[in-house]
């Protein structure tokens, strides 16, 4: 029988327990936290040493021990000081595709006290040197494609170098190729001392910019290790509830693979899949870019134990041709966030990969990645909930005025606790307006049932206004995705003289589907009041344009359909 998750977070998060919980000001805000977690990035790195030999990484037909990866980090970290002149607090950019290298460049900059800036593989130079300049980068770490991007920017720049990964061609200075930079560091460097603590920044992430500039989040040592202990404690309040012994309790350590299918310049990618493997001495396989075909082949090569990213990826995998139910038997975790899900993709993930727990969760940049968290039996009875705060965050759903909803009550969600960044680099008036005393304000609609339980709605500047009436995008997305015919779907709207708004809505159709667009539009009519219904569907065969972070780019639907 399952144990109840409040019986099971007791024998988890009490005094003296494994996950204790602790309250410590926070630039002066008083503040819950967990008491055991690591003090800092430096800490997982050197405790991560004692995996040896262990696989950490593969990548195509390479494979990374512990041993090879960190002998590398302390390599690059020697050089970082003894050649580039790094001082703590100097941002180090690091941009390239999920790369072996990308993982080395981050844990050395962040063990000796720099600020690791991942800046997105996707951008074009102009983008890349604007995240150059905004951060204030001193160095930067690429791949030679990226290098190549920035190459026609280089003297609107003021860095000490550019080093260079896999370099497919001699290069001239200013660049450095990774090869040249490592070699010049003795074999056996140590790790050079530095002294960090948990308030000092460790990272700049970029927000996906879907609108505007993006904004680089300023994540501290306890924003990232506060996020890692919280995917800890799920994972050890899972295997209690299934009847289980946590590692954290006495019971053997559970070593888990994972494939990486979002990009690592994603707080996903990055804090929530790469860092977690990496400490707890698990296997990371590394995709060159996303591919449905690729990836499962990937999973079964490598008996794969989770997968995920966003949803749209784990719905490619299951309408694969290469698919078919209970193929990937290694499967046990399929989790995703970062974007809507469907109710129908629990039980199609209950279909496809019996004995696996389906898992959602919710999060942003300014988060860390993790606020709340649901799997297995909860999610499957709540297939429209993101799940519960973790027990460091608070989250409260709030009216116009800032003033806390009942449960029930639809509104702005705002989250509180030690994985919450403390503010935009170099841009106060932007972190005025996004967190106000400890609160971060997460212009997502929502809300919260009477046990807790996250409902998103919509993004607040995505939500519609029809005729005075409020549209949920995402509710009109769950009745497309619940038609069969259906593989992806986003709503949009449309301004119109009178209404304000119409709902419109692009969809992918599903391989080898006829549908049509009085279908759908049947479909929705028959599960959603008649003022959602959109009044056009356009159908496609091609995937709907998305983000690096997997997100549908609503912007460039709207310019392409109207102009």
């Amino acid at each position: 029988m399952l144990m109840g998750e409040e019986e099971a977070r007791a024998r988890l998060i009490g005094p003296g327990l494994p996950f204790e919980i602790e309250e410590v000001a926070i630039r002066g805000v008083p503040t819950r936290v967990w008491k055991n977690a690591p003090a800092s990035l430096r800490a997982v790195f050197l405790a991560a040493e004692a995996y040896g030999e262990r696989e950490f990484i593969v990548y195509r037909d390479e494979r990374w021990s512990f041993a090879r990866h960190n002998a590398a980090v302390r390599r690059l970290a020697h050089r970082l000081v003894a050649h580039y002149g790094i001082l703590p607090g100097d941002r180090i950019a690091i941009a390239m595709r999920n790369l072996p290298e990308w993982c080395i460049a981050f844990w050395a900059a962040t063990s000796i006290g720099a600020i690791a800036v991942p800046l997105n593989g996707w951008w074009t130079g102009e983008e890349l040197e604007y995240g150059l300049a905004d951060s204030g980068a001193v160095l930067a770490v690429l791949d030679h494609e990226r290098w190549l991007r920035i190459v026609p920017h280089l003297s609107a720049l003021d860095l000490r170098g550019f080093i260079v990964a896999r370099a497919t061609e001699p290069l001239a200075a200013p660049a450095e190729t990774w090869d040249e930079v490592l070699a010049a560091a003795p074999e056996e460097a140590a790790l050079p001392e530095a002294d960090i603590a948990p308030e000092d920044d460790a990272t700049i992430f970029y927000t996906s910019g879907t609108t505007g500039f993006p904004k680089g989040a300023v994540g501290s040592h306890r924003n990232i290790c506060s996020n890692l202990f919280s995917t800890g404690f799920a994972g050890a309040l899972r295997l209690l509830r299934q009847g289980g012994l946590p590692a954290a309790l006495g019971g053997e350590p559970v070593v888990s693979s994972a494939l990486l299918s979002v990009p690592l310049f994603h707080a996903t990618g990055c804090h929530s899949t790469m860092l977690p493997l990496f400490a707890g001495g698990g296997k990371l396989v590394l995709m060159y870019r996303w591919d449905p075909e690729q990836a499962i082949a990937l999973i079964e090569a490598e008996a794969v134990t989770g997968f995920g990213g966003v949803p749209g990826m784990v719905w490619q995998v299951l309408e694969s041709p290469s698919f078919h139910d209970g193929l990937l038997k290694s499967v046990q975790g399929i989790g995703y966030g970062g974007a809507p899900s469907a109710p129908e993709l629990v039980r199609r993930i209950d279909r496809g990969f019996p004995g696996a727990e389906p898992r959602n969760g919710y999060g942003l940049t300014e988060t860390s990645s993790i606020t709340t968290l649901i799997g297995g039996a909860d999610y499957r009875a709540r297939p429209d909930s993101v799940g519960r705060p973790v027990p460091v965050c608070e989250v409260k759903v709030v009216d116009g005025e800032g003033e806390s909803l009942p449960p029930g009550g639809i509104g702005e969600l705002w989250i509180k606790g030690p994985n919450v960044v403390r503010g935009y680099w170099g841009k106060p008036e932007a972190t005025a307006e996004t967190f106000s005393d400890g609160w971060l304000h997460s212009g997502d609609i929502g809300r919260m049932d009477a046990e807790g339980f996250v409902y998103i709605l919509d993004r607040a500047k995505d939500m519609l206004i029809r005729g005075g009436e409020n549209v949920y995008c995402v509710e009109v997305e769950d009745a497309l995705y619940s038609h069969p015919g259906v593989m992806d779907a986003a709503v949009i709207g449309r301004p119109h003289h009178i209404l304000g708004e119409e709902v419109v809505a692009v969809v992918q159709a599903a391989p080898g589907v006829e549908v049509s667009e009085d279908e759908l539009i049947a479909h929705c009519r028959a599960h959603i009041a008649s003022f959602k219904v959109p009044v056009t569907v356009e159908i496609r065969s091609e995937p709907l344009p998305r983000n690096a972070n997997g997100k549908i780019l609503k912007p460039q639907l709207k310019n392409e359909l109207f102009g």
